[in-house]
């Protein structure tokens, strides 16, 4: 946010930056949800809902189950939330007591030990690499269960995960559910870059669990980052204390969000040929940054990003973000909030751009290079 904020920063000024920092889709929302919003702006009758959402819309979500995965999904079991975000706070206060260890992967999205550590519960940051598929698996769990003397509590993956892009197999998840089922373990799904997977097997923790909470999100796939609407699917007990605690901090997620949420679910061609252009992007990418000495630590399987290894132009990740940025105005994200142990070796590049301006950003890149 540091880098994104001098990226806008140095754009007032009138320089012209290029931000492959921010995991936000260049695209708008589609034009049916945009559509839907313009006739609710009109009626001027917004309000509150139910705070686990319009059921119109619980019902296209669980429909949407059906249609992409082949899962007969329960519209009771879905809770509309203020983005994903809500999710994940709705989730983290219902499953945890202040002192709970919950697992987490390294490299991983910071929210998420941020918001844990602000709850009071104790983050035990997993790494995963090569050698583990870039997945978490049942024995590092059991090695963190070691290594801390305390029962974990709860698990949570990302799969397209933030930043490295990388595919839980079902295999794998199946395994990790299995495993917290048998010891009564939390077991929450990240699954809000999901439509956004190019290789492997793209797999919803629904289709092999009824208790696992998967959590989601109109923001990537469906362009929608500033309407705040995400989705929670959660199992039957949980539903009613998730709706009690929901009504206390949120009343319910925007009624304007939701309505063009429903609508969007119908615009999926136009998604489907913004999803094409992040392909030519990675295709991109793929190319040239090996060639930049810049090369992927994780494989691109899925979601927008490029986890690179820098090292062999600085071991300070953070530093080179702020010189790029100065001297040719190309934003990427330094990989620290990602890895707080290894993070300075690495970045992240974000090919949810324009095309034209991802070539335009490798070029001054490649210059720049030559120049140093």
């Amino acid at each position: 946010m540091d880098v994104l904020a001098e990226a806008t920063r140095l754009k007032r000024e009138g320089h012209p930056v290029i931000s492959m920092a921010v995991g936000q889709p260049a695209h708008p929302a589609p034009a049916a949800a945009r559509s839907a919003a313009a006739r609710a702006l009109e009626s001027g009758k917004l309000g509150y809902t139910d705070a686990l959402g319009i059921k119109s819309l619980r019902q296209a979500i669980a429909s949407r189950y059906k249609s992409e995965y082949g899962v007969d999904l329960d519209p009771a079991r879905v809770a509309v939330t203020t983005g994903s975000s809500a999710g994940f706070n709705l989730a983290f206060l219902q499953l945890f007591n202040p002192g709970d260890l919950v697992v987490i992967t390294r490299p991983g999205y910071p929210a998420y030990r941020n918001i844990l550590a602000a709850l009071g519960l104790n983050v035990v940051e997993v790494a995963v690499g090569a050698d583990t598929g870039h997945a978490l698996t049942p024995e590092a769990i059991e090695a963190v269960e070691r290594e801390n003397g305390v029962r974990v509590a709860g698990v949570l993956i990302a799969s397209p995960a933030n930043p490295t892009g990388a595919v839980h197999s079902s295999q794998a998840i199946a395994e990790l559910d299995a495993w917290c089922a048998d010891r009564g373990v939390a077991f929450i799904s990240d699954e809000i870059y999901h439509g956004l997977t190019w290789s492997g097997e793209e797999s919803t923790a629904l289709k092999v669990s009824d208790n696992a909470i998967v959590i989601n999100s109109f923001s990537k796939y469906f362009c929608m980052t500033g309407w705040r609407i995400g989705w929670m699917v959660l199992p039957e007990d949980l539903v009613r204390p998730v709706e009690c605690l929901a009504q206390s901090l949120y009343i319910s997620a925007p009624e304007l969000s939701q309505i063009a949420a429903e609508a969007a679910l119908g615009g999926t061609a136009e998604m489907e040929a913004v999803r094409a252009g992040y392909q030519k992007n990675r295709a991109l990418l793929a190319e040239r940054l090996p060639s930049l000495d810049l090369p992927f630590a994780a494989p691109m399987d899925g979601a927008f990003y490029a986890w690179v290894d820098v090292s062999a132009h600085t071991n300070d990740s953070m530093a080179f973000a702020r010189q790029m940025l100065s001297e040719i105005h190309v934003a990427a994200t330094p990989g620290r909030d990602f890895d707080p142990v290894d993070g300075a070796r690495f970045m992240r590049f974000s090919y949810a751009g324009d095309h034209s301006e991802m070539v335009t950003a490798l070029d001054r890149i490649e210059g720049w290079f030559g120049e140093r």
